[in-house]
């Protein structure tokens, strides 16, 4: 890969955190990359229990099976867990945090997600994992786009990168409320999509539906996707940064591994 050859994993040795180690080995197949695994706590722990969490985290790679040839570390930090997530990120060069989240079914108001806080705080890559992800085969993945032009392009490289780690055709929607037509800056990104993901990428769709959020999952259900890619505008460079309620949205409820491009 061009752009990935670190990646950061948060663990806490719960079946969610399998389910993002899973997901980052199916990377190491692919490519020569360094996996860090990272466990938090939330005030510093002593020598002995430095020793207990690194006995745990040999027993947790054991259990999974992970070839020992592959190339990883055990980081421990303390503090709270999505500054430290990002510090660790930012201070060890990792170009991609894959993270695990148990998702949600209950309104926005009511959730609170450490794993939508990482989403919307980070300005990287991060690739989430929902808890009950059993087989990670990227074949199809649909990149969502709005009726904007694409902020920053460069971005797309990352995705890139993931299509050809598995081979992957990427179908791009854009999800239309009031079906307003084909436009300039649809144009325009159409072209930018052309250049930046070459022969992976397969067509553009403008499925008409009001609610934007079941638009999109209405098409990866539909198509049978195996990844959903977006592009947050949060921290959008050249326009007006959104509030990330779609990302909010998107990040707890959805039901394949969920790349969000920053």
């Amino acid at each position: 890969m061009d752009t990935i050859k670190k990646i950061l994993v948060p663990i806490d040795f719960t079946v969610t955190s399998r389910g993002a180690l899973k997901c980052a080995m199916e990377f190491i197949k692919k490519d020569k990359i360094t996996l860090q695994f990272l466990y938090t706590t939330a005030t510093p722990i002593n020598s002995e229990e430095t020793k207990t969490m690194n006995k745990k985290f040999k027993e947790f790679i054991q259990d999974l099976r992970v070839d020992s040839k592959v190339k990883y570390e055990f980081l421990i930090a303390s503090g709270p867990l999505v500054p430290t997530i990002l510090k660790i990120k930012e201070s060890n060069g990792a170009d991609l945090i894959i993270m695990g989240t148990k998702g949600s079914t209950l309104s926005e108001e009511m959730t609170v997600s450490n794993t939508v806080d990482l989403v919307l705080e980070a300005d990287c890559p991060v690739l989430v994992i929902p808890v009950g992800t059993i087989d990670f085969s990227v074949k199809k993945i649909a990149l969502a786009i709005g009726k904007n032009e694409i902020d920053d392009s460069s971005a797309l490289q990352v995705l890139l990168d993931v299509a050809r780690c598995f081979n992957a055709e990427v179908h791009v929607l854009t999800v239309d409320p009031d079906l307003t037509g084909y436009s300039k800056v649809d144009e325009k990104n159409e072209n930018i999509l052309e250049y930046y993901l070459e022969n992976f990428y397969a067509h553009h769709s403008f499925p008409e539906e009001t609610d934007i959020e079941k638009g999109i999952f209405d098409y990866v259900k539909n198509k049978d996707i195996d990844m959903l890619a977006i592009l947050p505008r949060n921290h959008s460079k050249n326009g007006k940064p959104s509030e990330g309620r779609l990302t909010k949205l998107l990040t707890m409820h959805t039901k394949v591994p969920l790349l969000t491009i920053d």
